[in-house]
């Protein structure tokens, strides 16, 4: 027997308690047989006004991390997925592969990761250029940087919004948004991704592309492109972006 709605996949969602975007995002992206079990990490809404604070808010969310995990695990999922973004980035691509294997140990699950999901949409794109928009301080525009480039890609803009607490980076309006990843875009680039996973961009991404002609990517779909077609799953998704709809 197999579990009535998610009789295909069981993800266990793993997200910061201050984050009001990956949960609907990702059910709207959700195929049928496929089901999100959000377990929050619970950390402080503090404000971030500096490098400084933003250091300790990944400190918050790394020292409640388990306990998430381990809740989630009572539901008996079949695959771990992090809907948090700055994390899987910190420290470049050797920490956030040391990340997910921690975790795969840990729980004796897969693991889809932000940083990793966006470098395979990047790969399955053919994207080598690329701008990013994150809602970090400068420290975090750091770390998402040398990921990607440690992980092959040209980084040849990216811009923080700075936002300042971890709740109003869902604030950011879809105007403010939109003008960022304008900004970021031209000709030197072959694609323009988002990351910091409460920035609900996910929808808009999609109509960006579609009048662009070329990749607007947002980490929410990203990361639910990547559990998906780990698992086995091929679906195709209407509303999100290329990676959902083609690939």
């Amino acid at each position: 027997m197999t579990d009535s709605l998610g009789w295909r996949r069981k993800f266990a969602v793993l997200i910061p308690s201050t984050n009001t975007s990956v949960q609907p995002e990702f059910d709207g992206m959700r195929p049928e047989g496929v089901t999100n079990h959000v377990s929050r990490i619970r950390i402080p809404n503090n404000p971030l006004n500096s490098d400084e604070d933003f250091r300790q808010l990944v400190e918050n969310i790394a020292a409640a991390q388990l306990e998430a995990v381990d809740s989630a695990m009572t539901c008996e999922p079949d695959h771990i997925v992090l809907g948090i973004s700055v994390e899987t980035f910190w420290g470049g691509l050797a920490a956030s592969r040391k990340l997910n294997a921690e975790l795969e140990a840990h729980t004796g699950l897969g693991v889809t990761g932000g940083a990793e999901a966006c470098a395979a949409a990047f790969a399955k794109l053919g994207v080598k250029r690329i701008a990013v928009m994150t809602p970090y301080f400068p420290v975090g525009d750091r770390n998402v940087q040398q990921f990607f480039e440690e992980s092959g890609y040209s980084v040849v803009r990216i811009k923080g919004l700075k936002c300042a607490s971890p709740v109003l980076i869902a604030h950011a309006t879809p105007a403010q948004l939109r003008a960022t990843a304008e900004e970021l875009d031209g000709d030197d680039v072959d694609a323009v991704i988002q990351v910091g996973t409460n920035l609900a961009f996910g929808a808009l991404a999609a109509k960006m592309e579609a009048e662009r002609k070329k990749p607007i990517l947002a980490i929410n779909t990203a990361i639910y492109w990547h559990a998906l077609r780990k698992n086995g799953i091929a679906d195709k998704v209407k509303g999100w972006g290329s990676l959902l709809e083609k690939l």
